[in-house]
């Protein structure tokens, strides 16, 4: 059973993740009426808006990651009992 609980919680964090990616694109796009700059390497892109980019990425993908995770282990305790 924990198997397929941390099958459900992968399945979980990818979905949100995905989510989460296009959101954070969204209002990217409607924030600055400009394209996300997914390229580091991309000159055109500003060197701070890459950088708050990739933070807020990060930041969601974080936050994703902890409640996915702790959501898993409560259902873990949950099927236990």
């Amino acid at each position: 059973m924990k198997i397929l609980i941390k099958l459900l919680s992968f399945g979980a964090s990818l979905g949100a993740g995905a989510l989460a990616r296009k959101g954070l694109e969204t209002a990217w796009r409607k924030g600055t009426g400009n394209a996300p700059p997914k390229d580091a390497k991309n000159l055109n892109n500003s060197l701070p808006g890459v950088l708050v980019f990739a933070l807020f990425t990060a930041l969601t993908g974080a936050v994703i990651e902890v409640l996915t995770q702790r959501a898993a282990k409560k259902a873990t305790l949950k099927l236990e009992k």
